[in-house]
């Protein structure tokens, strides 16, 4: 998909025409010429289509206030290709005043589940995982029984959280664990004789599940995750700026990332900062708008798939959220979805990827100063929706 920003567009268009003339002459070069300005004629019909000029004026009044609410981060929001606002806003690293930018890379917590879901169904279609066969047949000697990938994906595991069984021996011993730990730990440790809940039982968002899924992904493609993500996503799509957190190192941190801050103070490197599936996972809004448009052309996964991975799966509670393999789902009145999202929340960090493949817009908000108006998408949803009420999406979309 071509796109424009906007910014300066009319500006663009000259040049483009500039150059049509000045090229008259040359016939090899008229091809080229024509393509662009039909590109530019279909951007600005668009535009006008969208009624981009007032949606940016309107989204930039937002932004300020959530500015004014202390949001600390970089926002992106677009529709139909057209980038309506991008911008940063505050700090990357206060101590040395380091400005945040619009291609700051941010931890996406657990906004990261969704690049998880995507690779397990990369295998699944290419005959490398199953999701109907269990944990233990890839790994004999996990202690659970009858945990399915499915399972795994819908967060019905009914699994035990690693992040509670695992601190005493990880902070007495100050290790940084990684997803293969994680395994070695359940085989020899069996840290209860049960699940918490029988698999397939209830929902329940638990990091457990996406950790292990992460940790599948890398034994049947004998990669670690962070280069199977980066074979088979990030350097296809382009998404230059998208890296795991076990790719930094702390001489290179300072030159690469933002740092997360809560209650006023800088988080250091925590002890599960290299458990990847859960989270894990550093990009922009720029990066993270390609990963959108991915989705919604369906060049990730076959349109079955995707379609399996936004349908709900969550009904013990009624209402409007729900979850499908690796996204949250807004669902309207009819129990449908209508819109897909995720949020995140990990060591200061609070992230959410909110769309709508109909009206194909997609909001990205990212902060590294933990602020509760980053979850607070509902005026920006109302703005893209021209006003329309569909079921209506509340105030703060929290992630847990």
């Amino acid at each position: 998909m071509r796109r424009f920003d906007g910014i300066g567009f009319g500006f663009v268009l000259i040049i483009f025409l500039l150059s049509s003339c000045k090229n008259t002459n040359r016939g090899e070069n008229k091809a080229p010429v024509m393509d662009s300005l039909k590109i530019a004629e279909e951007t600005l019909q668009i535009r006008k289509e969208i009624n981009a000029d007032k949606k940016t004026a309107l989204i930039q009044e937002i932004l300020k206030i959530k500015e004014s609410e202390g949001f600390n981060g970089a926002a992106l929001v677009a529709q139909k290709g057209i980038i309506l606002a991008k911008k940063a806003f505050g700090k990357a690293n206060f101590e040395k005043d380091i400005a945040n930018e619009a291609d700051s890379r941010f931890q996406l917590a657990s906004l990261s589940k969704t690049f998880t879901s995507v690779a397990v169904m990369q295998l699944v279609e290419r005959g490398k995982l199953s999701l109907d066969l269990t944990v233990k047949d890839y790994y004999p000697e996990f202690p659970y029984a009858g945990v399915t990938l499915r399972s795994l994906l819908s967060h019905r595991s009914g699994l035990p959280y690693y992040e509670y069984l695992m601190d005493a021996q990880v902070r007495k011993n100050k290790e940084y664990p990684n997803n293969q730990d994680l395994m070695h730990w359940f085989a020899t440790v069996q840290p209860t004789p049960k699940p918490y809940n029988l698999p397939d039982h209830f929902f329940s968002y638990n990091n457990t599940n996406f950790a292990i899924l992460a940790a599948l992904v890398e034994k049947v493609s004998n990669k670690n995750f962070g280069e199977y993500l980066s074979e088979n996503l990030f350097v296809p799509l382009e998404m230059n700026d998208t890296f795991t957190a076990d790719m930094i190192s702390d001489s290179t941190r300072n030159s690469l990332t933002t740092f997360g801050y809560q209650n006023g103070h800088k988080i250091p490197k925590d002890y599960y900062d290299n458990i990847l599936g859960d989270k894990g996972i550093y990009s922009t809004v720029e990066d993270l708008f390609k990963w959108y448009q991915a989705l919604k052309e369906e060049r990730v996964l076959k349109k079955e798939s995707l379609r399996e991975m936004y349908t709900p799966r969550s009904f013990e509670h009624p209402g409007l959220r729900n979850y499908g393999y690796g996204f949250r789902l807004w669902l309207n009145d009819k129990q449908q979805t209508e819109y897909i999202y995720h949020t995140g929340w990990w060591k200061g960090y609070n992230t959410i990827m909110f769309f709508d493949l109909r009206e194909d817009f997609v909001i990205i908000l990212l902060s590294n100063r933990y602020n509760r108006t980053v979850y607070n998408v509902k005026t920006l949803v109302d703005v893209l929706n021209d006003g329309k009420t569909g079921s209506s999406v509340e105030e703060n979309i929290l992630d847990q």
